[in-house]
């Protein structure tokens, strides 16, 4: 029987998203046939490798979601322990989580990414950085942690550069107007196109995880052209960064003109969330595969190194 070791929690702002990913997947692994050892990651790394050490495992199954959890930290100490795991290395996944430089490498490809800036909170506090309405987001967090979007008449501007906490830099986009769409990539071959809509301002933290936060429509009621070269960039988006396994590509499609509207690429998720109704498994069940295939086909595709 093949032994996966779940690696769930974590010490970044998304813990609590973790723990419903790994508990998740920690039924899943074992409804499939595996046996299962949950390790909750904390701040003390050599208790992390040592309950690791003891498990023994053939596989360890990544749920963490957020820093040191998918930004290429713990990847490259299971690279340095040799223990094959699920997801993207280290380079896809640092570069994935840093938002300025995944966008460099999806501009390189010919993907539709929006245009950005980077500014310094101070650079914040003193004026607006671009025409409003703008996004400032952290450049390296996950979850719609941080994201603000900032419209005429808003005056937070200033409150939000001086009490900022997510390091010397804020990543500022032109805000896009339409619908937020997602596209869930397994290996090379793109799911389907979810629509994500909410009551709330826009698809934030709460949006993602507060019940009756969001309503997902799969597929998504779009053009089907749109439809088409949202899975063809989330597939292409996979390649550039060079991401393996499960992918999310997250999307803003402005169709406010009609359709088929301009779809622009936000980011590409690495560690996408994975508890049973979150969208990637909702894609998968969607196309026939339930959850615990879903989650054996990523132990099937776990190795380490790049």
């Amino acid at each position: 029987m093949t032994r996966v070791a779940v690696l769930y929690g974590g010490i970044s702002a998304e813990r609590e998203v973790s723990l419903a990913s790994g508990t998740q997947c920690i039924a899943a692994l074992r409804e499939a046939g595996f046996e299962v050892t949950p390790v909750d990651v904390s701040a003390d790394l050599a208790g992390v490798i040592a309950a690791l050490a003891a498990a023994k495992p053939d596989v360890v199954f990544n749920t963490l979601h957020g820093r040191f959890g998918e930004d290429g930290c713990i990847q490259g100490v299971l690279d340095w322990l040799q223990l094959p795991y699920t997801g993207s290395g280290v380079r896809a996944s640092a570069v994935a989580m840093d938002k300025p430089a995944a966008k460099a490498l999806l501009a390189a490809a010919k993907l539709p990414v929006c245009a950005h800036l980077v500014v310094t909170p101070e650079e914040l506090e003193a004026a607006d950085p671009m025409p409003r309405p703008f996004v400032v987001k952290p450049p390296n967090e996950g979850s719609s942690v941080g994201v603000t979007i900032l419209r005429d008449g808003d005056n937070r501007r200033a409150a939000i550069a001086r009490e900022w906490r997510f390091g010397p830099q804020i990543m500022v986009e032109p805000y896009i107007p339409g619908r937020e769409l997602t596209v869930a990539v397994m290996g090379d071959r793109a799911l389907a196109v979810t629509e994500i809509a909410t009551h709330l301002q826009f698809y934030d933290y709460e949006a993602k995880y507060a019940d009756g936060g969001s309503r997902h429509a799969v597929p998504a009621p779009i053009h089907p052209e749109a439809a088409r070269q949202a899975m063809e960039a989330a597939v292409a988006a996979h390649r550039a960064l060079g991401c393996r396994g499960v992918s999310r590509a997250d999307f803003r499609y402005d169709d406010t003109e009609g359709e088929p509207g301009r779809l622009f690429l936000l980011e590409v998720n690495t560690q996408p969330g994975m508890t049973r109704t979150s969208l990637v498994p909702e894609q998968a069940a969607h196309v026939g595969i339930a959850f615990p295939a879903l989650c054996a086909w990523m132990v099937g595709q776990a190795r380490h190194g790049q």
